[in-house]
């Protein structure tokens, strides 16, 4: 049996940002003529006037203050509302595969790896742009990696199963390294024409390089021990797929084909099961809460994250025991957490302890328990 460990991560970063002021005003644009074209309808009590947004309650919802995304144009063109990105032929890169590339190849140089080091890629993201040949396929093509690849979709927990996945292949010795990657094109299954969920998501992809700890030529994050759990709920949805076109009223433009949440029900029913999902692992594994030095959560909401921080540590966790970075890239499925890890685990100290965990529609929960070795 090998030792698995984290020797790598990437991050790549749209460049187009959106902050809450330029989405509320292009949403109240948008209810503004809503209103307008249902005066009549409004005035007979057959339609509800769409309420303005404000940076105010977004703020105060979520905790976010911008996002990054792919195309600003037409999320903030209220005739739009959505990015337009357009149709690449199929000898081109997809779009989610150059995300991903961007963000392989700066884990790579981390590691002090290579394409001929790697054996597996793992697509793990809460969408795919099309449903084969599989996107992990393309990004490993691109990379001119060996070996195999495959996609794997849990929503927002998807990156942290992809590491247990790697990992237990590390460990078994059926591969040497695997990259994790995560493209999130969130802006592309967001309902931008929702108030109460228009500001959630933004765009970005994130990499993990995992490999034998006995291969690592710096500083690593030995992986101790990974949990996954699911839980099947309806409380966060989203019903689009490839059978919509055989249902006779699957062709219009339904809402239940972007995503949606009955928000009050996910918040009060996720924090505790992942809280409990956290402390169990870590007590499972002969950890104590006050061992820790850092939590990397799933970024959704300052809030959840708050509430989970303060149950598992039994107190208000200081900031940078629990950084945030939702308020500049919001929601980004199951990239956030690794985007926490990436940018405030640098100044870790040896032997230090550390918990990524993310958690999202299914419900779903991964946790990865790491100690920090410097070289």
């Amino acid at each position: 049996m090998y030792t698995a460990a984290i020797t790598g991560t990437g991050v790549f970063t749209p460049s187009q940002t959106i902050t809450n002021a330029e989405l509320v005003t292009a949403f109240n644009a948008y209810a503004d003529r809503i209103n307008a074209e249902k005066a009549e309808e409004i005035a007979a009590g057959d339609f509800e006037p769409l309420q303005h947004s404000s940076e105010e309650f977004i703020f105060k919802a979520s905790g976010i203050e911008q996002r990054y995304v792919m195309d600003k144009a037409g999320v903030l063109n209220p005739d739009i509302m959505y990015p337009q990105l357009p149709q690449r032929d199929d000898s081109e890169p997809g779009i989610m595969a150059e995300m991903a590339l961007d963000a392989a190849k700066k884990a790579l140089a981390q590691a002090g790896k290579t394409a001929a080091d790697v054996d597996l890629v793992i697509c793990a993201a809460s969408n795919m742009e099309r449903a084969y040949p599989a996107v992990a396929i393309e990004i490993q093509q691109l990379l001119g990696i060996k070996g195999f690849a495959f996609d794997m979709n849990v929503a927002c927990s998807s990156a942290t199963f992809g590491i247990q996945a790697a990992a237990d292949m590390i460990r078994s010795g059926s591969v040497r390294a695997a990259l994790v990657v995560n493209p999130e094109i969130c802006s592309g299954h967001l309902e931008w024409r929702d108030r109460d969920c228009h500001f959630i998501f933004g765009d970005v992809a994130t990499a993990t390089l995992l490999e034998r700890a006995e291969d690592a030529q710096g500083d690593y994050f030995e992986v101790l021990s990974t949990r996954c759990a699911t839980e099947f709920s309806n409380n966060i949805r989203n019903n689009n797929g490839f059978l919509r076109r055989s249902r006779p009223d699957g062709v219009e433009d339904r809402r239940d084909m972007q995503f949606m949440q009955n928000g009050r029900k996910v918040f009060k029913e996720v924090v505790p099961m992942v809280s409990q999902h956290i402390t169990d692992h870590i007590h499972d594994n002969g950890i104590e809460s006050s061992d820790l030095k850092r939590l990397w959560l799933h970024q959704a909401n300052k809030s959840m994250n708050d509430f989970i921080g303060k149950k598992v540590l039994g107190r208000t966790p200081l900031p940078d025991e629990q950084p945030n970075i939702l308020q500049d890239y919001a929601n980004t499925s199951s990239a956030g957490s690794i985007i926490a890890f990436s940018k405030h685990s640098a100044d870790m100290a040896d032997g230090d302890l550390g918990l990524i965990c993310s958690f999202g529609a299914g419900y779903s929960v991964g946790s990865v328990i790491l100690r920090h070795h410097c070289a």
